[in-house]
């Protein structure tokens, strides 16, 4: 446990205003943002994403990180758990490979297995879901690889380029992924 935040490629680390300038780079990328989320997307400014990671700083809530390559100290993407819900001890994930070149290449996966270590064994939470588009089978294949089951789905609840896309709720309980968990 002593690289908590370490893995063969990559390093979770605590965002910093500097890293504004990345996120509002991706902001612009349509395939970054409408893979990402369900909202509508939308470039956002530098100082829109500078007030974004202060906020998540003083958040009780929310804890956040970015994906970096240490050789590099390139900044590839981002990590959070959301919507922490202490007391029933379950949380959302959210995560995103800003930098395209980075993208389907493991990094996701090696940046799910830090998140859910830290998670399930620091943090104590018992469960942590997520939300993702039917129409994202890159996504969806990651999840399901590093433990992530299907455990609903609202019907046609997303609308993308005229059509209706399924929104998949996935969940991983903490003793599930102890018992699959790659070493």
């Amino acid at each position: 446990m002593n690289k908590l935040f370490q893995s063969n490629r990559i390093q979770l680390r605590s965002l910093s205003e500097d890293d504004a300038s990345s996120f509002s780079k991706w902001s612009e990328d349509g395939e970054y943002l409408r893979g990402l989320d369900t909202d509508f997307a939308k470039p956002r400014s530098t100082e829109f994403y500078k007030n974004q990671i202060q906020s998540f700083e003083d958040s009780s809530d929310i804890i956040q990180f970015g994906i970096y390559v240490p050789q590099d100290q390139l900044l590839i993407g981002f990590i959070s758990l959301h919507s922490i819900e202490w007391n029933n001890q379950i949380a959302f994930m959210a995560i995103g490979i800003g930098e395209a070149e980075y993208r389907k290449n493991g990094y996701g996966s090696e940046a799910i297995q830090l998140l859910l270590k830290y998670a399930f064994y620091e943090l104590n939470l018992h469960k942590v879901e997520l939300d993702v588009i039917s129409n994202n089978d890159t996504a969806i294949f990651c999840y399901r690889k590093n433990g992530f089951e299907t455990e609903g789905v609202a019907k046609e609840a997303i609308r993308r380029d005229n059509q209706r896309f399924d929104k998949i709720y996935m969940g991983i309980l903490a003793r599930n992924w102890k018992e699959t968990k790659p070493e």
